[in-house]
């Protein structure tokens, strides 16, 4: 007998056997975490929430960010400068505080490991270290569908070394009539060329198409053909699971803005291997906090850096800033990447089953690839007729689903496991469905 499912929210009664009620019962039976985060008010549509899966563009924010924001703020009214030493959360060594739990979040040692910057500010500053063109060696290996702003950061730090960029820059593409790069293709190029790279820098988890690369393949690869290898983790952090340190990854740069869920332009963090750590020959940019804490107040006109990743600081942090980050950190030491990730599988799973079916008889194509191993929870969906951008518009205005569009073609769908349910996967296809035509089959 058909009957009402009630909402656990208390929105709406759902009959039973439709993919609604299917997928009110799994987030009965597998929640997340959605009660920790504020979730945006719908626009459109019949559900009091958006359904958001942008969370690979801007994560949500915490419900626990204000209120410790607030108490930093209350510390500096209260003490005034004194707040360096005597706040609850002192201000001198308050980016500790996020050492332990980024280490663990990208798998790395304490001393690996630290919060600072932006990310491309993070980029250049390590490729003043690990981009040491000479002789033969030059060219700096990327990804065709890299994220603008790291090709606009290797093709600038070409010209800053003399180089052409056009020549010294390595796009490598998909093979024809394919949308992801396998790893082959890349492992392949530097068996072939290798002795002619100097730095490997290509994105974890690639933002267009949300393909997962082999990072400790790719990294053995790059490394064995004598290049230095580099990760930019933008959508890899929070999203899979790392090991940086046993990867043997020389370096990596990561935001806080999507998955870590750490506010609009949040700081970002740094991985270097612990080799290249106190290494008196390798170049860097310096400032007043580069040099060891225990001497920092000695005023000397000499830097004395220490042999950890904290030497590549440069400046003091931004304590307001660097609060929402240990938030988020700390929420992920709380719940884990081995279950969030194990969720994301489930969550990203149910999301794709319902893609087949809508893609099955419409102009949009799923760009992702299938094998779990090779994605993170973001499903890129290429538009065949119309435009992507307006698609997005009309998805969230007349449906409450906020995604998110990559010119010319491309939407893409985030379920973030914290905080996405399977009911926003199910209202994502429905609108997808609704909004975009058949075709004649």
């Amino acid at each position: 007998m058909v009957g009402p499912y009630r909402d656990v929210t208390g929105e709406r009664d759902t009959p039973v056997d439709t993919p609604e009620h299917e997928a009110r019962r799994l987030d009965e039976a597998d929640p997340g975490h959605r009660h920790l985060f504020h979730v945006p008010p719908a626009d459109g549509g019949d559900h009091a929430e958006s359904a958001y899966l942008a969370g690979n563009s801007l994560g949500l924010q915490p419900r626990a960010t204000r209120d410790e924001l607030l108490a930093d703020l209350d510390a500096w009214g209260r003490l005034g400068v004194e707040g360096h030493l005597e706040a609850e959360r002192a201000w001198l060594p308050y980016h500790e505080l996020l050492t332990g739990p980024a280490a663990r979040l990208v798998g790395a040692r304490p001393t690996e490991a630290v919060v600072m910057n932006s990310l491309t500010v993070n980029l250049h500053l390590l490729m003043v270290s690990f981009y040491r063109p000479a002789g033969a060696r030059t060219r700096i290996v990327i990804e065709d569908a890299a994220f603008p702003s790291d090709s606009y950061a290797v093709r600038s730090q070409a010209r800053f070394h003399g180089l052409d960029p056009d020549d010294t820059v390595v796009r490598l593409r998909p093979r024809p009539g394919e949308d992801a790069l396998r790893t082959e293709d890349v492992t392949d190029y530097l068996a072939a060329e290798g002795d002619r790279v100097a730095l490997v820098l290509l994105g974890g988890v690639n933002y267009l198409t949300g393909e997962v690369l082999d990072i400790p393949a790719i990294t053995a690869a790059g490394r064995a053909a004598g290049a230095v290898v580099g990760w930019d983790l933008a959508h890899a952090v929070g999203n899979v699971p790392l090991a940086l340190h046993d990867w043997d990854v020389d370096f990596a740069a990561w935001c806080s803005y999507k998955y870590l869920n750490a506010g609009p332009g949040a700081l970002a963090g740094v991985f270097v291997h612990e080799r290249h750590l106190g290494d008196p020959d390798l170049p860097r940019f310096e400032g007043w906090w580069s040099t060891a804490a225990a001497t920092r107040f000695e005023m000397t006109p000499v830097s004395r850096p220490p042999a950890t990743v904290e030497a590549w600081q440069i400046s003091n942090p931004p304590i307001f800033a660097m609060g929402p980050v240990r938030t988020s950190l700390e929420l992920f030491d709380a719940v884990g990447m081995p279950a969030l990730r194990a969720r994301s599988l489930r969550l990203t799973g149910w999301l794709e089953s319902l893609l087949d079916e809508v893609t099955a008889d419409r102009p949009l194509r799923v760009v992702t690839p299938r094998e779990e191993a090779r994605r993170g929870c973001q499903l890129s969906v290429r538009v065949g007729a119309g435009n992507a951008a307006e698609l997005t518009k009309r998805l969230r205005y007349e449906h409450g689903v906020i995604a998110d569009a990559r010119e010319p073609d491309v939407v893409r769908l985030a379920p973030v496991p914290l905080y996405s349910t399977y009911l926003d996967c199910w209202r994502a296809a429905t609108a997808l469905a609704a909004t975009v035509g058949r075709v004649n089959l």
